[in-house]
């Protein structure tokens, strides 16, 4: 087990040129010393297969927060991320200097219901510290049988003390698509989009072609609010919705297969019509590609807060032991060229949300409140 990890970090290391050979030398004989001394000496024993998993996620987890190696266990159980369908507690996370990070709670879902916000940083889950573990240690652990309850202890920006949470597991069935008219007269389009898996360009594409319908519609709010994203593809097609052309995003990456452009085909399904974006610290990845499109092209003015900064784009490559890795293998960029990783979108109208009680689409939601007035003025 210590040759074939040598072996990696060797290979790795080799790959990035990152030291002269000697120097690479030098560090496989320094982690192998250190291995020998861990097994003779460390006050308890440990597995070293374990060590080894550690190892070689530290390798990965050095480069960025998305890239991580899964175990052949949790690579089956991550098989089933956007499929629109998945048991947990409907939260997607990311790391921020070696802590987890709540990038967004997903709309109806329990851990949306039982208070967890975007911008929460956990801590503990259950009884377990998360300090030192990898995002998708994290995520297993908050994974478990539906219709059991676990506890997540979160630390909130400007709260002193420590929140929990008692939140019990379920399935988590994405609808990402929701539509109403709205305004005094009913005459705006408003449409939530929660996240981007595989239907959510048909169910949005019926939404606005029910509005088409209704000749006093006069404008669209798009609510982007803690959507954590998904695929590249739905981002693609949902902003070519409202593009005659132009370019929508361009990836950038090592390889010259992930080096590529992205441009819209004629047709604007809401024939010229004002868009008004909403976004806060919960958009991410895909919603900053929607977002950050339009704004570019001057199609939609952005409301809200500014977005959470994830432009990269990850593989997964499954290994022989039948785990995998996640690996970032190149970015996005807005057409203006500006990269989203770790900036986000700004938006054009700062908009905060206000008071305890604040709840997306609601009486007390004060962005949604902005963007209706801002048609009325």
């Amino acid at each position: 087990m210590k040759k074939l990890l040598i072996s990696f970090l060797l290979a790795s290391f080799l790959f990035t040129n990152a030291y002269p050979k000697n120097d690479l030398y030098e560090k496989i004989d320094l982690f192998g010393e250190v291995l020998d001394n861990i097994k003779k000496d460390y006050v308890d024993d440990v597995d070293q297969a374990e060590i080894m998993d550690s190892a070689i996620n530290g390798v990965l987890q050095s480069l960025d927060p998305y890239s991580a190696y899964m175990s052949p266990e949790l690579f089956k159980e991550m098989q089933t991320d956007t499929r629109g369908e998945f048991g947990g507690l409907g939260i997607e996370i990311g790391m921020e200097s070696g802590v987890v990070k709540v990038i967004s709670p997903i709309d109806d879902t329990p851990a949306a219901r039982a208070g967890i916000k975007a911008g929460d940083y956990i801590v503990k889950i259950g009884n377990e510290q998360v300090q030192g573990k990898s995002l998708l240690e994290a995520v297993k652990l908050m994974r478990g049988p539906v219709g059991t309850s676990i506890n997540l202890t979160v630390r909130r920006k400007n709260v002193k003390k420590p929140l929990e949470f008692k939140i019990e597991r379920k399935i988590i069935e994405v609808q990402s698509v929701s539509a109403k008219a709205i305004g005094k007269e009913k005459n705006l389009g408003y449409i939530r989009l929660k996240s981007f898996n595989e239907n959510s360009d048909k169910q949005f594409l019926k939404s606005i072609k029910e509005f088409e319908k209704k000749t006093k519609i006069k404008g669209y709010v798009v609510d982007l609010r803690n959507n954590p994203g998904g695929l590249l593809t739905q981002a693609i097609n949902i902003t070519d919705f409202f593009l005659d052309d132009g370019e929508i995003v361009s990836t950038k990456g090592r390889r010259i297969s992930e080096t590529r452009k992205f441009f819209a085909r004629k047709g604007d399904e809401i024939k010229g019509k004002p868009i008004v974006i909403l976004i806060n610290n919960g958009s991410a990845s895909a919603s900053e590609i929607f977002a950050g499109a339009l704004k570019d092209h001057k199609r939609a003015i952005i409301i809200g807060e500014n977005s959470y900064g994830k432009g990269s784009v990850q593989s997964v490559i499954p290994l022989r032991n039948g785990g995998g890795m996640r690996l970032t293998i190149s970015k996005y960029y807005l057409p203006s060229g500006k990269s989203i990783s770790e900036v986000g979108v700004t938006p054009d109208i700062l908009v905060k949300e206000e008071g305890e009680d604040f709840k997306i689409n609601s009486e007390k939601d004060n962005q949604l409140d902005y963007a209706v007035k801002l048609f009325n003025s």
